[in-house]
């Protein structure tokens, strides 16, 4: 099935895919899904938020078991980023069908809309519209770069806009969601393992530094007269890699706006988006403190070969050797259920390392199939603001105070201002699930991640989930480097089967 979808949003000169929301690539993908959906005998439901459930069975009186993932991506990405989830759970359905399972429970295969948040900014819009971790007011007020809002492609789309919000009904026919992706670093592969599960997702967000300057002409301006924001942009960059290492987290610089972006022109304004991730809350917030201490110091900052210490290996956390526990079941379960520490004391896991406990799904290791009311979970905590919208989150400090539709930020006078866009707490995948989902896949791996998914917003929000990763041997994800052997894409769909399987039963 994925390679009819390999032409979709495909630029030929790369091999790169551009499937942002609601753009017609995207547009192309859904009706994709409905074709399926419909060959298969499915009910297709479209969710007020645009997000796609195709059923089997009927999920109204009982929660059903989902399946799925997203299939939009990040500009100039893989081919498997999304579509190998959704086409896997199409796959594992097929495989249940050949095998005559009759599922005590529905069964349903979903697709997220906007997971990559290449459009708009915000990822996960759709599952977190769903679990009314974002406004739609402040959804809504979302704009690409065109200028367009999302309100206004909506429209185009033939959505009505007033619709997005909380669907603690939909919300409330998931039991449990499974979520098969690629592997986006070479856990698996240093580990020769086709497949894996997840133990947990990093915190992680993103911020919009606005460095401000004056537009100048590049020939008659003298050096001394300048005020140009893009001296403030190479201290960013460069100041991101040194205080990521000293905080022991990952920082990334992937996108920017200059105006008016002549090349015969000083810029007047630079707007640039720095990534985030750690193992802790704290970790990251530090250093997003610590780079806006840095642009908005007159001093230059020195370097200390203390800044420069990047790990063992020599790179940033994560790359290379980690201690032992870390990238590690932190319940004692391990990296294989069963082996003990000791004997992994030298493993790497480059997906993210270790994550400390707490956060997240319930970790009481109940391994229990949801059935309860869905409006107690519409809402889910933004650390250090309290419960507020995506993106109207808390002050970049971590201890100010957030309100829906702004999001926490601060400034130095007209020059520099941060503004924090989203936020995704740690969340650690429900003990009890995730320990039925490794052993049903064949006792296999169990994984800490820095990527993050859908399947951490509906985790943060109450639903029990988990993850399953196939192997990528490149290690590359978001580019077309990104690659899973057909081999191994087998083996996921057979691993997703089986858990399905297990937890129909």
């Amino acid at each position: 099935m994925l390679d009819a979808l390999a032409h979709v949003g495909r630029d030929p000169a790369t091999g790169g895919y551009v499937r942002d929301a609601w753009s017609d690539a995207d547009l192309e993908l859904r009706g994709w899904f409905a074709g399926e959906s419909a060959r298969r005998g499915l009910d297709l439901n479209e969710d007020r938020n645009g997000n796609l459930w195709a059923w089997w069975g009927d999920p109204s009186g009982e929660p059903g078991v989902v399946a799925g993932s997203h299939l939009d991506s990040v500009r100039q990405g893989g081919a498997y980023d999304g579509p190998l989830g959704v086409v896997s759970a199409f796959a594992a359905l097929d495989l249940l069908r050949e095998r005559g399972f009759r599922p005590g429970r529905p069964v349903g295969v979903a697709c997220f809309t906007d997971e990559e948040g290449a459009r708009f900014g915000v990822p996960c819009v759709g599952s977190r519209l769903l679990t009314g971790v974002l406004a739609p007011e402040q959804a809504l007020g979302l704009t690409d770069d065109r200028g367009d809002t999302l309100a206004d492609v909506l429209t185009r789309a033939g959505r009505d806009p007033r619709g997005l919000g909380p669907d603690p009904e939909t919300l409330a026919t998931v039991g449990a969601f499974v979520e098969l992706h690629v592997e986006q670093g070479r856990a698996l592969a240093a580990l020769d393992r086709p497949v894996g599960a997840g133990l947990s997702i990093w915190p992680h967000g993103r911020w919009r530094f606005d460095l401000r300057g004056r537009a100048d002409h590049a020939g008659t301006t003298r050096l001394t007269d300048r005020d140009d924001p893009m001296l403030l942009l190479a201290r960013l960059v460069l100041s991101a890699r040194s205080a990521a290492a000293r905080h022991e987290a990952l920082a990334t610089v992937g996108k920017v706006l200059v105006t008016p972006n002549n090349a015969n022109a000083i810029p007047g304004h630079v707007a640039a988006w720095l990534d985030a991730r750690g193992p802790t809350e704290a970790s990251v917030r530090a250093l997003v403190r610590d780079l806006y201490d840095q642009l908005t110091d007159d001093t230059p900052p020195g370097t200390t070969s203390g800044e420069r210490s990047e790990g063992p290996s020599g790179g940033i956390p994560g790359e290379g050797e980690i201690r032992p526990g870390r990238g590690v079941n932190p319940s004692g379960g391990g990296g294989f259920p069963g082996e003990s520490a000791s004997s992994r004391a030298n493993m790497t896991f480059p997906e993210g390392g270790g994550v400390p406990s707490g956060g997240g799904a319930d970790p009481s290791g109940s391994g229990g199939f949801r059935g309860g009311s869905a409006s107690s979970r519409a809402s889910a905590s933004f650390p250090g603001g309290g419960e507020v919208s995506a993106g109207g989150g808390a002050n970049l400090s971590g201890g100010g105070e957030g309100s829906p539709g702004r999001g926490g930020s601060f400034s130095g006078g007209r020059v520099v201002e941060v503004r924090e866009e989203s936020w995704t707490p740690l969340v650690e995948f429900e003990r009890g699930l995730r320990e039925r989902v490794a052993r049903a896949a064949g006792e296999v791996p169990v994984l800490a991640t820095g990527a993050g998914h859908d399947a951490g917003i509906l985790a943060a929000a109450g639903v029990p989930a988990a993850m399953l990763f196939v192997r990528n041997p490149t290690g590359v994800s978001h580019s077309p480097e990104e690659h899973a052997e057909e081999a191994d894409c087998r083996a996921g769909v057979i691993a997703l089967a089986d858990v399905l399987e297990e937890l129909c039963r």
